[in-house]
């Protein structure tokens, strides 16, 4: 059992100050004023840092790197679970969502995780595990490229097993959606592949654009087969309102990474959670040249941020906008705890500081004046990790 004081409380409306957190076993027991410190207690003190929900990353793939830390080497994956569930603890992330992609072609390269037998490989490993052997909640959340035909029935057994938690349907057909701007696609095919020249590039534009796809009413099947599992269906790349229409139609719960500001807008009229990544903050656009994430906040476009290739781009995130966009504190970890968790169907559990709930709690200190740093981690109300700088 703990208490931890001295610290700033952060809820979801609201930063409490003269407050103490009580944790029991493994759920947050009270938030009171301070009081004579119950016998059998540990206190902890937060030294004047923030207290927040544990961070719910509902869309990254860092783990490929990970398990892929070279092409072709690929490692043992439940050590690469292991290794990777301490950098990201590090990082404030309690609950994890593995982003793995089920790609039919190989244009962005080979990765052997991207492998469909490695990709459910990794899907059993996360479901035989149970949380409690582990730092952090693990989940995994299926990318299924929508010319990916051969996956269908694989992915129903997944989901018939129990062994996904969100699924993402993805179109990267170079005209539309994250590559709508064809020199784009260009670029970014030639920095995985320099040899090829425009007319190389010219028919895989062409072969792509002939290439069958999953029907809007294969993909609405696949979607109620999910929902009845109780398991989110995102989108990804929208680039238009007529897109938006048709994954209203299918049961799209989550728009991940919207291309502009206008359709991340209407997304949000329509329903859905909007996603983008915290990188696209830190460099200060998108590195596609679609929405700026900061933009969309400003905007109000934005429900949830995701780590999407880098860790430790979600607490930085969170200061950055605080001071550079004025963004109040309260808003920017929602984003991070109970936005993502709402979309996920697990806010009952996870996602903001409330007697009841689990006590997956952040102790975020500031050094050098505004470098925040996470000095404890709270996972199931235990300590997982804990850093502190020397003076």
């Amino acid at each position: 059992m703990y208490l931890i004081k001295n610290g700033l409380i952060v809820t979801e409306k609201d930063i409490l100050t003269g407050h103490d957190l009580i944790i029991q076993e493994d759920r947050i027991a009270n938030i009171a004023a301070p009081s004579k410190t119950p016998k059998g207690y540990e206190i902890i003190d937060a030294n004047g840092g923030f207290i927040v929900p544990g961070f719910i990353d509902i869309h990254s793939d860092y783990i490929e790197h990970v398990a892929t830390p070279r092409p072709n080497c690929l490692m043992d994956f439940d050590l690469s679970i292991h290794e990777a569930e301490k950098e990201l603890a590090s990082h404030g992330i309690t609950t994890i969502f593995h982003s793995l992609s089920l790609y039919k072609s190989w244009d962005f390269a080979h990765n052997p995780i991207r492998d469909p037998h490695n990709v459910r490989r990794f899907a059993e490993i996360i479901a035989n595990t149970h949380d409690q052997s582990r730092l952090i909640r693990h989940r995994f959340h299926a990318r299924l490229e929508i010319d990916n035909l051969d996956e269908i029935e694989r992915l129903r057994q997944l989901i018939d097993e129990e062994k996904v938690h969100l699924i993402s349907l993805m179109d990267h057909t170079p005209g539309q959606g994250q590559y709508k701007n064809l020199e784009v696609y260009r670029k970014t095919i030639k920095s995985y592949y320099n040899h090829l020249n425009n007319d190389d590039i010219d028919q895989m534009i062409a072969k792509h654009r002939e290439k069958k796809l999953l029907s809007l009413d294969d993909l609405k099947d696949l979607a109620d087969y999910a929902s009845k599992k109780n398991i989110a269906i995102a989108s990804h790349d929208d680039d238009s309102i007529e897109k938006l229409q048709k994954n209203q139609y299918i049961g799209v719960a989550i728009s991940e990474f919207p291309t502009t500001i206008n359709v991340a807008l209407e997304a949000k009229k329509m329903g859905f959670f909007t996603l983008g990544g915290a990188p696209n903050i830190l460099l200060g656009g998108s590195h596609s040249g679609n929405l700026s994430a900061a933009e969309a906040i400003e905007h109000n476009a934005l429900d949830i941020l995701c780590s999407d290739y880098y860790p430790a781009s979600l607490i930085h995130a969170i200061f950055k906008m605080n001071r550079e966009h004025q963004t109040s504190l309260n808003k920017m970890f929602n984003m991070l705890t109970i936005n993502p968790a709402k979309a996920v169907k697990m806010d009952q559990e996870i996602g903001s500081i409330k007697a009841g709930k689990k006590a997956d709690l952040l102790i975020i200190e500031l050094i050098k004046t505004d470098f925040p740093v996470i000095s404890m981690v709270f996972v199931d109300g235990c300590p997982v990790q804990q850093m502190s700088y020397r003076q």
